[in-house]
């Protein structure tokens, strides 16, 4: 039988149920995922985060995406 895992996010201290048992009922799986957001991710948390906190971290990660494009185009143009 499948055990689950009760466990704090890392980033807002809520508690979840992570089902690495039964990985496909896991909440994290509602959160589409590319290499370089999981990169990201595991770049600054160690371990599972909550579902909520998934999504806001992806979006951190194209903030950062976009101001860094940003910043590269301020650069070329003042050049």
């Amino acid at each position: 039988m499948c055990t689950h895992e009760s466990k704090t996010c890392p980033r807002c201290r809520q508690p979840f149920e992570c089902k690495v048992g039964s990985i496909m009922l896991c909440q994290c799986m509602g959160v589409q995922l590319n290499e370089q957001e999981r990169d990201y991710m595991r770049s600054r948390y160690d371990d599972c985060l909550c579902a909520s906190c998934m999504k806001a971290v992806k979006a951190e990660y194209h903030q950062v995406l976009f101001k860094e494009k940003v910043n590269r185009i301020s650069g070329i143009l003042n050049r």
